[in-house]
């Protein structure tokens, strides 16, 4: 065991929402009240885990779309992508 405090990962907040698009071909939704907002997450693995499971379980519905928002981003735009991370 080391006697140096370690520190807590640093937070890099990420939205999971989706829903329901006019069409395959758009990035424009049906109903913007009937979004689901899924929640926010700490890191990108455990939203991209999420995401996952919210696809899949809309797998039959060609319209319906899930994202995953890097808020850390926009919050603090010198917030560097991590090598290694997709594009999501």
């Amino acid at each position: 065991m080391s006697d140096i405090p370690q520190q807590p990962a640093k937070q890099l907040l990420h939205l999971v929402f989706g829903g329901e698009l006019k069409s395959v071909a758009s990035m424009e939704f049906r109903d913007l009240n009937r979004l689901d907002i899924v929640g926010v997450y700490p890191n990108y693995a455990a939203a991209h885990a999420v995401w996952k499971g919210k696809a899949q379980q809309t797998v039959d519905n060609a319209q319906m779309r899930y994202f995953i928002v890097h808020l850390h981003r926009l919050l603090d735009p010198a917030t560097e992508k991590p090598s290694g991370t997709p594009s999501a």
